[in-house]
């Protein structure tokens, strides 16, 4: 049994947490580059916790540059056990309203422009993203979301697109009505892959800013209307992320759902076939199983 460390990945609108206890930013360095910024560490209700702002303090990042495997590598490294990433999302469904949180389930990644994985020539393992977040994490979400009064939907595919532009018309309805997709953002892949890879639990919460491009009453996505439902969404935001802990408890045990071994059986390269070097940038990642 091990002390639960949650880490909270804060997209745009939310920069820290409130009411943490000994806060400190810290530095954490990767083999994989730098994070996004440093990471802020503290107490909260007992438990640890650390905060990432995926963007960086003064939102630096776009979605295409954000350090995803030297953030999941750095939270990996200061031994959190549960990331939950938060970010701003639009809507594919008129019930799914801005100002609504949806608890997201599954992914389709039209990302391509970004490194996907920890692994490679040298050192190649498969792992299984057919359940890409942790249904354990996602309940405390959700009740964590309900408890402070917000209204949440538990369940949505989110679709990942590049970015930094928004969708065309065209796109926005393909993605709503050919492929089923409830939402849309720009950085929760690769990030649940990495997580995945570092047998990280990883839970989804898309905060809705708007209705992207398809609504007929809504026109297309305006950026201004974006920061206003923001702002508010960020304080809900919060206020769910301030009652994980005493849903979380500190003390965490095995994942029921497996998170916490996907390598289990996923290195296929031989050990007397691998790189030392890519081995060396493994040693937070995969340092279990190797």
């Amino acid at each position: 049994m091990t002390n639960t460390k949650i880490a909270v990945i804060g997209g745009s609108g939310i920069y820290d947490i409130e009411g943490l206890e000994s806060p400190e930013w810290i530095t954490v360095d990767t083999p994989w580059g730098a994070p996004s910024d440093q990471i802020l560490t503290g107490v909260l209700d007992g438990v640890d916790m650390a905060f990432l702002p995926r963007h960086g303090r003064g939102h630096i990042h776009s979605p295409t540059t954000v350090p995803y495997r030297a953030n999941i590598d750095a939270l990996k490294r200061i031994a959190v056990t549960d990331v939950i990433s938060v970010s701003a999302c639009g809507s594919f469904r008129e019930q799914m309203a801005p100002g609504d949180f949806v608890i997201v389930d599954q992914f389709i990644d039209r990302t391509f422009a970004r490194e996907k994985s920890f692994f490679g020539t040298g050192c190649v393992a498969h792992v299984s993203v057919a359940h890409p977040t942790c249904p354990r994490l996602s309940d405390a979400c959700e009740t964590a979301a309900r408890d402070a009064k917000i209204t949440v939907h538990r369940g949505g595919t989110y679709l990942a697109m590049e970015g930094p532009q928004f969708s065309t018309l065209a796109e926005s309805r393909m993605y709503r009505e050919s492929w089923g997709a409830d939402v849309i953002g720009m950085t929760n892949m690769p990030e649940a892959k990495l997580a995945r890879e570092a047998e990280l639990c990883y839970a989804s919460v898309a905060m809705i800013t708007d209705y992207d491009s398809w609504h007929p009453d809504h026109g297309e996505v305006d950026v201004t209307e974006i920061i206003k439902t923001l702002m508010g969404n960020a304080d809900k935001g919060r206020d769910m992320v301030k009652r994980l802990p005493k849903l979380l408890g500190t003390e965490r045990v095995d994942c029921p759902h497996g998170c916490d071994k996907a390598l289990e059986y996923a290195i296929l390269t031989a050990p007397d076939a691998r790189d030392p070097a890519i081995m060396a940038k493994l040693d937070a990642v995969a340092g279990r199983v190797l």
